[in-house]
C-alpha cells in the first residue's frame, strides 16, 4: 500500500511538472471517448444501441480537431473554448448522425471557469450553454425536446459550476497559505523585536551598574593612592569603600547576567532589583566618594510600580555618576523625588563647579559640561528607560552654571507585566 501511494505521488508530481503531457493524455482520452460515442445510437427501437451507425468523415475530422485543440487549453483557454464551440456548432447544425463534438467545448469551458473570475465564468458559461443548446434544438437533426439537447445544456452548466468551484477552492487554499506565511513572518519579526528590546534593556542595566561602581572604585582608588604614605588610616578606609563598591558591582552584574541563563543553568540570585527603598544607601556611597548629596523626598512613602521604581533608581544613579565624573571635585548635587498626581518627578541638579571647561569637546553646552560625553551612553540610556515607560526626560545646563536632569515617570507606566 505504501509503495502504491508513493508511486501515485511521484506520478502526480511528474504530471504537475509536465502539464503539456497531461493535456496530451486528456486529448487522447477525449478523442477515444468521442469516437466510441459516435458509434452509439441513443434512439434505437429498444433503447441505446452500439454499432448500428458509423460517423462520417466530416465528424471524424471535427473530433480530431477538437481533441488537438484541447492540448493547448492551459496556454489560451478562451481561444480553445471559442474554437471548440465553433466546431461543435458546425457538427450540431450539419452532422447526421451527430458525433459528441460538444464534449470538447465542455472541457474547454471548465478550464476557462477554473482560471478566470466568477463574473467572466457566468457570462461565458451562459453564452456557451445558450449557443450550443439553441443550435442543437433549432438546427439539429433531432427534435428540440430530445434528451441529447438537454444533456448538452446540463453538461455545459456543470462544467462551468465545477470550474468555478475549483477556482474558489484554489483561491481559498492560497489565501490560507498566504495567511500562514504572513503569520510566520510576523511571529519571527515579533520574536526578533522582543530579543532586541531585551538586549537593549540588559545593556542599559549593565551600563548603569558598571559606570556607577567603576567610577566610585576609580575615585576611591585615587584617594587611597594619594594618601597612602601620609594618612594610611584614610587610605585603608578608601580601600574598604573600593571593596564594598566592587562587591556591589559584582552582585548586580551577577543578577543581571543571571537573566541570560538557559533553563537548567544554576539558579540566578533572587534578590529584588534596586529601587527607591535603597536610595539612602546609593547616596551614601557617593558621599563616601567625596560628593556632597542632599535628598528631598515628597513621594508620601508610596511604592511605585516595579519598572518605575527601578527606572527612578537608575536615573538617579546615572545622574550622580555623571556629576562625580564631569562636574569637578568641589561639585555638590541635590536629588528630589516628588509625587505629583499620577506621576513621579525625579530631579538631579548640581552646581557645576569645574576646574576648567571641556575645550576638547566643541559641542559642549554653556558651562563646560558636554550634554553627552564622547562615546557615552548615560543620557541615551536614561531617555530609553523613560521612553519605554511613556514618560519624559529633560537634561541640560542650568542658568548660572551646573546641570539638571529631570524625569517625569507615569505611575501607570507601560510595564512588561501589562503586555
Amino acid at each position: 500500500m505504501t509503495t502504491l501511494a508513493s508511486g501515485f505521488a511521484r506520478t502526480q508530481s511528474w504530471l504537475r511538472e509536465h502539464p503539456l503531457a497531461l493535456d496530451g493524455a486528456l486529448a487522447v482520452t477525449v478523442l477515444v471517448s468521442m469516437t466510441v460515442g459516435s458509434f452509439a445510437d441513443p434512439n434505437g427501437p429498444h433503447g441505446p444501441e452500439f454499432g448500428t451507425r458509423t460517423p462520417d468523415a466530416r465528424s471524424v475530422v471535427l473530433m480530431v480537431l477538437v481533441a488537438a485543440a484541447l492540448v493547448f487549453r492551459r496556454r489560451n483557454a478562451m481561444a480553445v473554448l471559442v474554437f471548440t464551440s465553433v466546431l461543435a456548432v458546425i457538427e450540431l447544425s450539419f452532422g447526421d448522425p451527430s458525433a459528441p463534438v460538444a464534449m470538447g467545448s465542455v472541457i474547454a469551458l471548465y478550464t476557462v471557469a477554473s482560471r478566470t473570475d466568477r463574473p467572466t465564468t457566468w457570462r461565458v458559461g451562459l453564452l456557451t450553454m445558450t449557443g450550443l443548446t439553441g443550435t442543437a434544438m433549432f438546427f439539429g437533426a433531432t427534435p428540440w425536446y430530445t434528451q441529447e439537447n438537454l444533456g448538452i445544456f446540463a453538461w455545459t452548466g456543470m462544467a462551468a459550476a465545477a470550474g468555478d468551484a475549483v477556482r474558489s477552492r484554489r483561491a481559498f487554499v492560497d489565501a490560507i497559505r498566504e495567511r500562514a506565511d504572513r503569520a510566520e513572518r510576523t511571529r519571527d519579526e515579533e520574536a526578533r523585536r522582543r530579543v532586541a528590546e531585551e538586549r537593549l534593556r540588559i545593556a542599559r542595566d549593565l551600563h548603569d551598574v558598571v559606570a556607577h561602581h567603576i567610577a566610585l572604585v576609580n575615585v576611591q582608588a585615587g584617594v587611597a593612592a594619594h594618601v597612602m604614605d601620609k594618612r594610611p588610616d584614610q587610605a585603608k578606609e578608601a580601600l574598604a569603600h573600593v571593596r564594598e563598591a566592587s562587591r556591589s558591582a559584582l552582585n548586580e552584574l551577577r543578577a543581571t547576567v543571571g537573566l541570560l541563563r538557559q533553563s537548567g543553568d544554576p539558579e540566578a540570585p533572587t534578590e529584588p532589583a534596586p529601587g527607591l527603598d535603597v536610595l539612602d544607601e546609593l547616596v551614601t556611597t557617593f558621599r563616601q566618594a567625596g560628593l556632597p548629596v542632599e535628598v528631598a523626598r515628597a513621594d508620601a512613602g508610596s511604592r511605585p510600580p516595579a519598572a518605575v521604581d527601578l527606572a527612578a533608581y537608575r536615573i538617579i544613579q546615572e545622574a550622580l555618576t555623571n556629576v562625580r565624573k564631569h562636574a569637578g571635585q568641589d561639585a555638590k548635587a541635590e536629588v528630589s523625588v516628588i509625587r505629583v498626581g499620577r506621576t513621579l518627578e525625579v530631579t538631579v541638579i548640581d552646581n557645576g563647579v569645574e576646574p576648567e571647561p571641556c575645550a576638547a569637546l566643541p559641542d559642549a553646552p554653556a558651562g563646560g559640561r558636554p550634554a553627552e560625553p564622547e562615546g557615552g551612553h548615560g543620557l541615551l540610556g536614561m531617555r530609553e528607560r523613560v521612553g519605554a515607560l511613556g514618560g519624559r526626560l529633560s537634561a541640560g545646563p542650568r542658568y548660572g552654571g551646573g546641570f539638571r536632569v529631570q524625569a517625569i515617570l507615569p505611575l501607570t507606566a507601560r510595564t512588561g507585566e501589562d503586555r
